[in-house]
């Protein structure tokens, strides 16, 4: 018998870093994320975002591919709310089968207490995700890498 306590902060972005996601996706990504959070077995400590992005710590076992799960999870919510909030998804990408960023951030909870963490992401401007900020079309960033 083993013991483990590994902890990970996922952050993803949605496409082109569009500001789409409203308090209601944002509510449904949760709930999603709990519901595949369960299938493999990982613990969710914490979930919140704003409008173009989310924070996710989590707890998980050693023998799980963090690539594995992350690349399901963002299947998953994907398809889900783009199906849920067809009209509000359609709006931002013209109809294109998108919603996250292909990149992701993830990191083992280390340097910091996951308390710290934990206040970090229940601190995110979730009042960001309105419908009047929707983002009108624009050029995709340059840089890859996620911020927040």
């Amino acid at each position: 018998m083993s013991i483990s306590d590994l902890k990970a902060h996922l952050v993803l972005t949605t496409k082109y870093r569009r500001k789409v996601i409203t308090p209601a996706m944002l509510t449904r990504l949760g709930e999603l994320v709990n519901h595949i959070s369960q299938k493999w077995g990982c613990e969710v400590i914490e979930f919140n975002g704003e409008s173009d992005h989310v924070h996710f710590l989590f707890r998980y076992y050693p023998q799980m591919q963090l690539s594995k799960f992350v690349n399901a999870l963002k299947s998953y919510t994907s398809q889900q709310i783009r199906k849920e909030f067809l009209m509000e998804i359609r709006r931002v990408y013209w109809g294109k089968p998108v919603f996250w960023n292909s990149a992701y951030f993830v990191a083992s909870c280390g340097g910091v207490t996951v308390e710290v963490l934990k206040q970090y992401v229940q601190n995110q401007d979730s009042a960001s995700c309105t419908q009047d900020k929707l983002a009108i079309p624009h050029p995709p960033r340059s840089s890859r890498q996620p911020s927040g």
